[in-house]
């Protein structure tokens, strides 16, 4: 059996650990748990400083000796102060760029919290979560009954880019304001995020999507570790 903690940005991400991923890895016996981290005295979720990570990186490594962590962090408004983080915003392809930052983190928090390396396995997700709901707009399109009406909308977007993964981070033409702006009813993270993922499932998302199917890979090969 293995534990592996993952760092979940928000609650949406959350959701989507625990009801998409976690089940297909259980009967390897990975039992993946998401958490989020509080980002004040009372409040947890949000954008996720690489302090704070730190920090509580630390803390669950020591205190779960036997476990291994991951994250689940959006490249779209990523801390400025996570390591190589200027170097990272110079590279042009998104996937050259997650790899120079996770590299980067997974340097960074191995000597801050003085682990064996295979205890910590960073994932950035290019370049957010929502990204990964375009990997299937037919499946998207029937989260909501009323949304059938946008897929061309959402096949337009989807025709746009070689990947998901590569729908860009600009603040008007990130993946969800995409949905925001193409959906009716709006598109609402905490509750259509989950709902839409169980639709177009994993395999969707991991056919489509190169560098979250290497995360997924990665949790897999635990199995057998």
């Amino acid at each position: 059996m293995v534990e592996v903690i993952v760092f979940a940005e928000g609650p949406t991400e959350e959701q989507f650990i625990k009801r998409v991923v976690a089940p297909v890895l259980r009967p390897a016996q990975i039992f993946v748990k998401p958490q989020m981290l509080y980002t004040s005295q009372e409040a947890k979720g949000g954008a996720v400083s690489f302090g704070r990570l730190k920090f509580n990186a630390r803390n669950t490594l020591r205190q779960k000796p036997e476990a291994v962590l991951s994250t689940f962090l959006d490249l779209y408004g990523l801390a400025t102060d996570f390591p190589n983080f200027e170097e990272a915003k110079q590279i042009s392809d998104v996937y050259a760029r997650v790899a120079c930052l996770e590299t980067a983190l997974h340097a960074a928090i191995i000597e801050h919290v003085g682990c064996r390396t295979d205890r910590f396995m960073p994932h950035i997700q290019p370049h957010e979560y929502e990204g990964l709901l375009f990997s299937d707009v037919v499946a998207l399109s029937t989260t909501e009954p009323a949304w059938g009406k946008c897929l061309r909308g959402l096949e337009k977007v989807r025709a746009l880019f070689a990947t998901p993964e590569h729908i860009n981070d600009n603040y008007e033409t990130s993946p969800s304001r995409r949905l925001e702006n193409l959906l009716e009813p709006k598109y609402k993270k905490t509750r259509h995020g989950p709902l839409a993922a169980e639709r177009i499932t994993l395999s969707a998302m991991e056919r489509e999507c190169v560098h979250f199917r290497v995360w997924m890979d990665t949790l897999r090969r635990l199995a057998v570790a």
